[in-house]
């Protein structure tokens, strides 16, 4: 009997303070308040995933630059040969002679 009231005193401090949070948090009109906060809500959940997908969309297009800066590089590395290449034929041309 004495655990029944226990749980019983538990129980209603709970429902108490949660009711006593929810006064402080919402006020007096919980229910216009939680909707605009619903609301509120999705649209702070679209300008994340906005952001989100500005970014996958950014890092991509900087992946791809890079990538292509790197392939025009090395074409022009093979068109006029790599510039440590041009010293050692100048050093083999040289212990020719």
């Amino acid at each position: 009997m004495a655990r029944d009231y226990d749980s019983q005193l538990l129980e209603s401090v709970a429902v108490r303070r949660r009711r006593m949070r929810d006064a402080l948090l919402f006020g007096a009109q919980r229910a216009r308040r939680s909707a605009d906060e619903r609301l509120g809500k999705v649209f702070a959940g679209i300008a994340i995933a906005a952001v989100l997908c500005a970014g996958c969309v950014g890092w991509s297009f900087l992946q791809h630059t890079l990538a292509k800066q790197k392939q025009q590089q090395q074409q022009q590395e093979q068109q006029y040969g790599t510039p440590s290449a041009q010293p050692s034929s100048a050093s083999s041309a040289s212990t020719s002679r």
